[in-house]
């Protein structure tokens, strides 16, 4: 399966661009949140890693919408 993952960092930008892209990617279940990069705590990131498999894809926009720092 191939899963999206969307991130902002504030509650005044929309991660509409990012979900946009990454169902024209392919991704079957999209996992989004606002949060910064530099927390730690990321509940929607937690329930889409709790949820992967042997196979399955993670497609992002942008590296820096997963890590802050690769």
């Amino acid at each position: 399966m191939h899963f999206g993952y969307a991130r902002v960092s504030t509650d005044d930008q929309s991660v509409d661009a990012q979900t946009d892209a990454l169902t024209a990617a392919g991704a079957e279940r999209i996992f989004a949140e606002r949060s910064s990069g530099s927390v730690r705590n990321r509940p929607e990131l937690d329930r889409l890693l709790d949820q992967l498999r042997a196979g399955d894809v993670i497609v992002v926009t942008k590296y820096d919408r997963l890590a802050r720092s690769l």
